[in-house]
């Protein structure tokens, strides 16, 4: 453990890129992250999060949320398979949770009728909480690989009525299946520095000036400052503020901000 820590503070920021193409995942592995969130069940940050139990045998995590308006105060439960052999997208993450959390928060009146598009869903999570709070229709996008573990997650919770997966490669044309929506769901996306321009690439395609987009990421490294500099070019954002639990997240590294299109 100690190891790990001394190697990543002694790693040099410049090193990123080539660390990001021979090994891209190795900044979700335990010893990566940030001193104080290597042992979460130390951490406030697991005050915030739902309920969660965890099954060895089916491999599928159950994910408890509590609700605040009168129509959400029954618990919010889903339930999530989990496979790392995909790589990293096929775990549930903290930022997917408190994006999740803080929709529920919203109350069930804050996705009710709209078309909503997750970008990088990996297994679904806060695409599949947006389709339970009642949006028409909801895209869980993702590579080819996470494809299988998100149309499983879909049947496990009964969501074909309102929700779709779809193959969307960042970078590439949206496909023509995929509308314009009204709100864009993201959570830690940003951890590949090679795929910055695609992501923004793709963010500038699916966004119109009357787009909601919410976006939380966790900062694992000083290289993820380079995706926000190209993010400018397209896009101003805020921090979200009226989460509750701001300041705990906020404490682990972890910021969920609203983007707004540049016209």
């Amino acid at each position: 453990m100690f190891g790990c820590e001394h190697s990543s503070l002694m790693r040099n920021p410049i090193d990123d890129e080539r660390y990001d193409i021979e090994e891209p995942f190795r900044y979700f592995r335990v010893g990566e992250e940030n001193v104080g969130t290597r042992d979460l069940a130390n951490t406030e940050l697991l005050s915030v999060l739902p309920g969660q139990h965890y099954s060895m045998t089916e491999k599928t995590l159950r994910l408890e949320f509590s609700g605040n308006d009168e129509k959400a105060k029954a618990m919010i439960s889903i339930s999530i398979r989990v496979d790392a052999s995909p790589g990293c997208g096929g775990i549930v993450w903290p930022a997917g949770q408190i994006l999740s959390n803080y929709l529920i928060n919203k109350g069930s009146n804050f996705l009710q009728g709209k078309c909503v598009v997750e970008l990088g869903s990996g297994t679904g999570l806060v695409g599949l909480i947006a389709a339970k709070l009642g949006a028409s229709k909801v895209w869980i996008t993702d590579q080819a690989p996470l494809l299988d573990i998100m149309q499983q997650n879909l049947s496990m919770n009964s969501l074909q009525c309102n929700c779709v997966v779809a193959e969307l490669d960042w970078g590439m044309s949206i496909p023509a299946a995929i509308p314009s929506p009204d709100v864009i769901l993201a959570a830690d996306c940003v951890y590949f520095e090679p795929a910055f321009p695609l992501l923004v690439q793709t963010l500038d395609a699916l966004a119109t000036e009357k787009t909601q987009v919410f976006f939380c990421y966790k900062k694992r490294r000083k290289a993820d400052k380079r995706f926000f500099g190209l993010l400018k070019k397209k896009f101003t954002w805020a921090e979200i503020m009226d989460d509750p639990n701001r300041n705990i997240y906020n404490r682990e590294s972890i910021t969920l901000i609203k983007l707004s299109k540049i016209v």
